[in-house]
């Protein structure tokens, strides 16, 4: 596997409001545990559009492997052109800084938002070129990145597509892990 799909929940899809709410070093974590299993079998790309979130957070801790991957690159293929423009300051400073540390930044569409179908295509483009798709998503709990499961879904169906998902279990299990170690 060479490119690796991320995406996932927006931090208020699962109640988190602050950059530092103490559940992300977990999230990070487990995305970091996903992550290092797939460079094992020669992962090179994090392909990413750039959302608030599950998608931003790989993205970090992509970059925080590379002194010990230098391979590991991220790109990050926004849907359309200023995705940001009505982000709060916070969120933009995270995103740009991002985007100024990723190793490939484009748009796949060379337009602002003008409709849902930009979301459409942006999920149909990531799960083509991509090897596998990792995902931070429980289909217990609803949320936006449904829209990129059912699409890997459909590819997994046709070609075996591998669709590797971080759970509201999962997360549990990384919780209990770390706080094992702690006492």
């Amino acid at each position: 596997m060479k490119v690796l799909a991320v995406t996932g929940y927006k931090p208020f899809e699962i109640g988190i409001f602050k950059h530092d709410d103490p559940a992300l070093f977990y999230i990070k974590k487990a995305i970091e545990s996903r992550i290092l299993a797939l460079l094992d079998e020669g992962l090179e790309w994090i392909l990413i559009s750039g959302q608030l979130g599950a998608e931003i957070w790989a993205a970090e801790v992509a970059f925080s492997l590379q002194e010990e991957y230098p391979e590991l690159k991220v790109a990050v293929i926004t849907p359309f052109f200023d995705q940001e423009k009505n982000w709060n300051e916070k969120n933009k400073e995270l995103y740009e800084a991002v985007l100024a540390q990723s190793d490939y930044t484009e748009s796949l569409t060379h337009r602002p938002y003008e409709s849902p179908a930009q979301f459409k295509q942006k999920n149909r483009f990531f799960i083509e070129k991509a090897d596998g798709l990792l995902i931070l998503y429980d289909e217990e709990v609803a949320g936006s990145p449904v829209y990129m499961l059912n699409e890997a879904k459909k590819a997994q169906e046709k070609r075996g597509f591998p669709i590797y998902m971080i759970t509201m279990d999962d997360l549990r299990s990384t919780v209990e892990d770390y706080t094992f170690y702690e006492e």
